[in-house]
């Protein structure tokens, strides 16, 4: 992992609000860990035609590193389910699942899949050889069609394994990294963003983070902190001129230390939607537009089947009373993930159509753009 530090959103004095973590990351959460892989073969920024492959693979594992699988409690909210979200159904009806996340491209979700379940099975052998358990992976992608030949699933198992092998905390790269490496948001090359917010609920400072892999949306609805950038920059255009709809879609990872009840998590999901929609889309038909929430707290042991299983569990849960300033941080927070994963972002040779650049959002324009509106 690249930890050279790049630009970031509010590096360039973005009127963006709330208190940040420490990295600004969903790493500020505690135990989360994250690790990227990065395929670029045979292609070079701003050069046309020298290789298709530009893609990765994101891995989060939402407690780092355990002796025993621990449930990570979660709600997940489908703003518009044109994508795929391995485990969702399990996380629906139950309100955890015992897995690292990993995000890709469209066409590797499979692999990312059987990969995955090896290294769980690799990294908890007595766990799933002495009874029946069974992994259920949570996978989820975006389509990097117009940066990457997505069709000839250039990722492997082994690219997907050291994702998850290097996921470390601590400050994250951004923008053309990991499965974000080839996406594209509001028509500027996007990719992976990240952000946290602080807050204290009765005189306790807890942590609220997102990870996004951002590669939806068109240039005309794209907005900053209320402003109508995308109206103002429109030049290279190259889905508003060429298909006239999005090609891709957006995951949304949330992460709290914040004790929460699965139902708790769903709600908390949703808003993950509202910060999407910040940024000025309107959930397109074409993207899939997928929020998970997971907590950290209520850290239990629960045995495989076969072992002897506890009664009962007690778990702690927030009052429902603060819920409101949860929801506010992690629209924050999702809203500028997306921000920070433009902002970092690097010129790429389009695949589809050929002979064009995606280009990154030029920060002085951006910037002139404020300017008019009194919002820098």
């Amino acid at each position: 992992m690249n930890l050279k530090h790049k630009i970031r959103a509010r590096d360039l004095g973005l009127p963006l609000a709330g208190k940040t973590g420490k990295w600004n990351a969903i790493t500020d959460v505690a135990g989360v860990e994250v690790g990227y892989t990065t395929v670029m073969q045979g292609a070079s920024d701003l050069v046309v035609g020298e290789g298709p492959i530009c893609t990765g693979v994101t891995a989060i594992l939402p407690r780092g590193r355990q002796e025993t699988p621990r449930p990570i409690w979660a709600g997940q909210f489908d703003l518009n389910g044109n994508g795929e979200l391995t485990g969702s159904h399990w996380i629906k009806d139950a309100g955890y699942f015992v897995s690292p996340i990993c995000i890709t491209n469209t066409h590797s979700v499979g692999i990312a899949h059987h990969a995955t379940t090896a290294w769980m099975i690799d990294q908890h052998k007595e766990y799933f050889q002495s009874s029946h358990t069974w992994a259920l992976p949570v996978i989820a992608e975006t389509y990097d069609g117009l940066l990457n030949d997505i069709c000839g699933q250039h990722i492997t198992s082994e690219h997907v394994l050291s994702a998850l092998n290097t996921a470390t905390t601590g400050m994250l790269d951004e923008g053309n990294v990991g499965g974000g490496t080839g996406m594209q948001s509001y028509e500027f090359k996007g990719g992976t963003g990240t952000s946290s917010r602080l807050i204290t609920i009765e005189n306790k400072e807890y942590t609220v983070a997102a990870l996004v892999q951002s590669n939806f949306g068109l240039r005309p609805e794209f907005t900053v902190c209320g402003v109508p950038v995308g109206q103002h920059i429109t030049d290279n255009a190259i889905l508003s001129e060429t298909t006239g709809h999005e090609t891709g879609s957006i995951i949304v990872i949330l992460a709290t230390d914040i004790p929460m009840l699965p139902t708790q998590l769903q709600r908390l999901a949703k808003r993950g939607a509202i910060g999407i929609t910040r940024t000025g889309s309107y959930g397109g038909h074409f993207s899939g537009d997928i929020m998970l929430a997971f907590s950290t707290g209520n850290n239990i042991d629960m045995p495989p089947l076969g072992a002897e299983q506890p009664l009962s569990f007690n778990l702690e849960c927030i009052n429902d009373a603060h819920m409101d300033v949860i929801y506010e941080a992690a629209v924050q927070a999702v809203e500028e993930s997306v921000l920070n994963a433009m902002v970092a972002a690097k010129s790429v040779a389009t695949v589809k159509p050929a002979n064009r650049v995606l280009e990154a959002i030029n920060h002085q324009a951006l910037c002139d753009v404020m300017k008019k509106y009194n919002r820098l």
